[in-house]
C-alpha cells in the first residue's frame, strides 16, 4: 500500500514540474496561450502552488484578460508579503482598474516602510518603465533566431524612448520633491526605480549627472550597486571606453550574447567584489549563459 501511495505521489510530482517548465518555455517563447494552458493544469493538480498562481495571473494580463489575471493574482498572494507585484511590468495592464489600488494597499500594508507612499510611486514608476520588455525580449529571440529583427520591433522601440522620456521627467519631478530614495525609506525594490529609469534614458548626460549619487548610495548601502555598476559599465561604453564591471553586452557574429571588451580583465574581479558583486564568471553564465574565462594575473 505504502509503495502504490508512494507512486500515486511521485506521478503528481512529475505532472507538476513538467507542467511548470511546460508553462515557463511557453511563455519564453512567446506562446501565451499554451502557457496558459499549462499553468491551469498545474493549477488544478496543485492549487496551493502559489507560484504557478501567479505566473497564470501575469499570462493572463498579458494577454489582456483581466478579470481572470486579478483572481488568480489574488489567489497567489494570500501569504506573499512581496512588493514585487507592484512593479512587475507584466501586470501592466492591470494597474488603471479599480482593484488594483486594493492589491497596492494590500502589499503596502504588509510591510513596514517609512515612506509607503513615495515607495508607492516610484513602484508605480518602475512598472511603466519596464513595459513592452517582454514582447521586445521576443523581438530579440527573433533576431537570434533568424538574423533580423522583425517590423513590429521599431514601433515597439519608438514607443519604448517617449514612455521613457515622460517617465524620468516624471521621476526626476518626484524626487526633486522627496528627496533621493534609500533602501532604508522605501525599500530595495523602489530605491532601484531612479537607477533603472536614469540607465534606459537615451541621453548619456543623465546617466553622467546622477553617477556620482547613484555611486555614494552604492557604497554606504542605500542603493544597488548591481545598477550602479551597469549605468556606470553604460556610460564607459557608450563613450568609446572599456568597462570595468562587465554588465553590458552586445551581439556577436554568431547572434549570441557577450560582454563588451572589459578594462584589465584579470583584474574584474576584484573591482565587482569591491561593491558586493559575484564573480562574473557565475554572474555571465547565469544571465547570458556565457562562459567567461577569467585570466590569471
Amino acid at each position: 500500500m505504502m509503495k502504490v501511495f508512494f507512486y500515486i505521489i511521485m506521478f503528481f510530482l512529475s505532472q507538476f514540474l513538467f507542467s511548470q517548465s511546460e508553462g515557463d518555455k511557453h511563455r519564453a517563447n512567446g506562446l501565451l496561450d499554451k502557457a496558459i494552458s499549462a499553468y491551469k493544469i498545474e493549477y488544478d493538480i496543485y492549487p496551493d502552488n502559489m507560484n504557478n498562481s501567479y505566473n497564470l495571473a501575469c499570462a493572463y494580463a498579458l494577454t489582456n484578460q483581466i478579470d481572470k489575471a486579478f483572481k488568480f493574482l489574488k489567489i497567489s498572494l494570500r501569504n506573499d508579503t512581496s512588493l514585487w507585484v507592484l512593479a512587475d511590468n507584466d501586470l501592466y495592464t492591470l494597474s488603471n482598474d479599480p482593484r488594483w489600488k486594493e492589491i497596492e494597499n494590500q502589499q503596502l500594508n504588509k510591510n513596514h516602510l517609512k515612506e509607503p507612499l513615495y515607495a508607492k510611486k516610484l513602484l508605480a514608476l518602475l512598472r511603466k518603465d519596464q513595459v513592452l520588455d517582454y514582447q521586445i525580449d521576443m523581438a530579440k529571440k527573433f533576431y537570434m533566431n533568424n538574423g533580423y529583427l522583425p517590423h513590429w520591433y521599431y514601433a515597439l522601440s519608438s514607443y519604448k524612448k517617449s514612455i521613457g522620456k515622460e517617465n524620468f521627467e516624471q521621476m526626476e519631478k518626484l524626487v526633486q520633491k522627496r528627496g533621493w530614495p534609500t533602501i532604508s525609506s522605501v525599500g530595495k525594490l523602489a530605491a532601484d526605480a531612479p537607477l533603472l529609469i536614469i540607465n534606459h534614458h537615451e541621453c548619456e548626460a543623465v546617466r553622467i549627472k546622477y553617477l556620482p549619487q547613484i555611486k555614494e548610495a552604492c557604497l554606504n548601502g542605500e542603493g544597488s550597486c548591481v545598477e550602479y555598476a551597469k549605468i556606470q559599465d553604460r556610460i564607459l561604453v557608450n563613450t568609446g571606453k572599456p568597462q570595468i564591471y562587465g554588465m553590458q553586452f552586445r551581439f556577436n557574429a554568431s547572434r549570441k550574447l557577450e560582454p563588451f571588451p572589459i578594462y584589465e580583465p584579470e583584474h574584474v574581479d576584484k573591482r565587482r567584489k569591491k561593491i558586493g558583486l559575484e564573480p562574473l564568471q557565475k554572474y555571465l553564465k547565469k544571465k547570458i549563459d556565457y562562459d567567461w574565462v577569467v585570466k590569471k594575473e
